[in-house]
């Protein structure tokens, strides 16, 4: 059996912070602003992957109320999140994402991504996939407010989960 589920996320731009994306520290002279470290895409296929599970989603687990979680890298909820999936009997068949910035260029950083969420969640690269797009000057993220983030997830039942 295969259960689906998707992941959206959206933070604002910030003098002050370092932009993290995907795990990769990318030279920007702004960064997202959250209470962990704003990893948009982490954030986004974190909820996809929950949302499959019928596990809940991102603030039910690390609540940006708690000061546990406070600038905490978002490769490390991911890490958790590949624990709960795990716990439960699911495997990920693979992740599909997409990240939405009107700019710095994602593409060059992509692979790192991919591999940071690999490893993170204990699977093979191949089952990653990282996509970038723009809104062609539309909306916050067209001009420059913001970084938004999808996530589709699909996963299978290895046990009785």
């Amino acid at each position: 059996m295969f259960r689906i589920g998707n992941g959206y996320d959206v933070h604002r731009l910030v003098e002050g912070r370092k932009l993290i994306l995907g795990g990769v520290d990318i030279p920007f002279e702004k960064g997202l602003l959250g209470h962990s470290d704003a990893d948009v895409l982490c954030h986004a296929i974190s909820d996809a992957l929950l949302g499959a599970a019928d596990a809940g989603d991102i603030g039910k687990h690390f609540p940006d109320s708690s000061d546990q979680f406070k600038g905490i890298s978002s490769l490390v909820l991911l890490e958790k999140v590949g624990e709960v999936l795990r716990g439960k009997g699911y495997e990920i068949c693979n992740l599909d994402s997409i990240v939405v910035a009107h700019q710095p260029r994602i593409s060059p950083h992509s692979q790192a991504m991919k591999q940071n969420i690999a490893q993170a969640l204990q699977i093979d690269e191949s089952r990653v996939s990282i996509k970038a797009t723009t809104t062609e000057g539309l909306g916050f993220v067209g001009v420059g407010e913001g970084i938004a983030s999808y996530a589709v997830a699909l996963l299978a039942i290895k046990n009785n989960g």
